[in-house]
């Protein structure tokens, strides 16, 4: 594994991820500035998530295509410049259109990280795409504090500090072009190296993933965006104190992320995405019925850890599904099957508005079990291919 090159592209996702994990922790702040609905609230994350979902795609078959390291700097300013404008807006309306913007920056970045991450990670995908992702996570974490910490001095003009760290990193990012795009030149002659048999698409396979994944997002984005809310609302704690929360989730998810990384490139991606789900299935129905605030927050442990334990295992199986369109897989799985996962957060959104916060959670609560039968029909191609490498496999290794 090519560690310069995974960290790297990690702490790209945690500048990215910042700009998502701010946005639910901004959601509180709209909700008291434009005395909007939970409905029109969770419709801003329904936006961004709905542009990520269209485009990622897109940008996941052009890198399949050409290398393509621009799309990393200019995803991230994307990302931050859309977001951060959102306090500058004197409309909902407006709010809106800059979530959006914010969304296709993020598309914009992961499938061709990714897909770099997957090129760099020779013998230890999982563990790889889990550092990826913790970067991520990282980013989730840090986003709620950071934008909730900047509004608090500024007001809702503090947004516009999401620019900075996205115009550090991507000035940086654009000195790595040439290592890029040699990292890419290598793999490509890698594969076409005499002995090496062409592997094919699995779609049937791939499209059994991808909803499983739309579940995953579902839980995730749905506790993503009505943690802070259900901290206010229910359990009726501070605004800083709902933010703390959507972190302390973010931050037990760290672990858990690493962990399913490690476990699957021992145990293979489905055993851990089971894992998962079961652990999901125990966990939330108890969190719903915790009405002291601290013992909640102690219960976001072990729900993010076992949401997040399925998030690189997902990544990886889905690009073993298609190895031949990486980014593709990347761009699906990261983008789409995750964004209409978002789609469902309106329909939480009405749940809150009419029949309570905690209705919603209920909700929520109700899905693990449906997506771990859903996921006992997956395959595990490591598992085959683990085994017993060839000798072709064995120098390419080496090489």
């Amino acid at each position: 594994m090519k560690n310069k090159f995974v960290w790297l592209l990690s702490l790209g996702h945690m500048i990215t991820d910042i700009n998502q994990g701010a946005l639910p922790a901004l959601l509180p702040f709209f909700i008291a500035e434009y005395d909007l609905s939970y409905t029109a609230a969770a419709s801003i994350v329904f936006a961004a998530n709905v542009a990520s979902s269209i485009i990622q795609p897109l940008f996941g078959y052009a890198a399949d295509k050409l290398s393509k390291p621009w799309l990393l700097p200019m995803g991230m300013i994307t990302a931050g410049l859309g977001l951060g404008m959102t306090g500058l807006c004197e409309s909902y309306q407006w709010i809106l259109v800059l979530a959006v913007v914010s969304g296709i920056g993020v598309a914009a970045y992961h499938p061709e990280a990714a897909r770099l991450v997957n090129f760099a990670a020779g013998n230890k995908k999982n563990t790889a795409m889990s550092i990826f992702g913790v970067g991520g996570n990282i980013g989730f974490a840090i986003g709620p504090v950071f934008i909730t910490t900047a509004l608090l001095y500024w007001g809702l003009k503090g947004t516009v500090v999401l620019l900075v760290p996205v115009l550090i990193m991507a000035v940086f990012m654009t000195t790595q072009f040439s290592s890029f795009r040699a990292l890419t030149a290598t793999k490509s002659i890698q594969k076409n190296k005499a002995g090496v048999e062409p592997e094919r698409d699995n779609w049937w396979a791939f499209i059994r993933l991808t909803i499983v994944i739309v579940g995953r997002s579902i839980i995730f984005l749905g506790l993503n965006t009505f943690i802070p809310i259900y901290w206010v609302g229910y359990l009726h704690q501070s605004k800083v104190v709902g933010s703390l929360a959507l972190s302390f989730f973010a931050i037990s998810g760290i672990i858990g992320n690493l962990a399913g990384g490690k476990l699957a490139d021992r145990l293979g991606q489905k055993r851990v995405i089971l894992m998962g789900f079961l652990g999901l299935t125990l966990f939330l129905p108890l969190f719903i019925f915790i009405n002291n605030a601290h013992v909640a927050l102690l219960s976001m442990i072990p729900i993010g850890f076992f949401l997040y334990a399925a998030y690189s295992p997902s990544i990886v199986l889905g690009q073993s599904y298609l190895p031949n369109r990486i980014g593709l897989s990347s761009g699906i799985t990261l983008g789409v099957a995750f964004s209409i996962g978002g789609a469902a957060t309106p329909i939480i959104g009405k749940i809150a508005d009419v029949y309570g916060i905690w209705f919603a959670m209920v909700s929520i609560a109700c899905l693990p079990i449906i997506f771990f039968v859903a996921a006992m029909s997956l395959s595990d191609p490591q598992k085959n291919s683990a085994k017993a490498p060839s000798k072709a496999t064995k120098e390419l290794l080496h090489a």
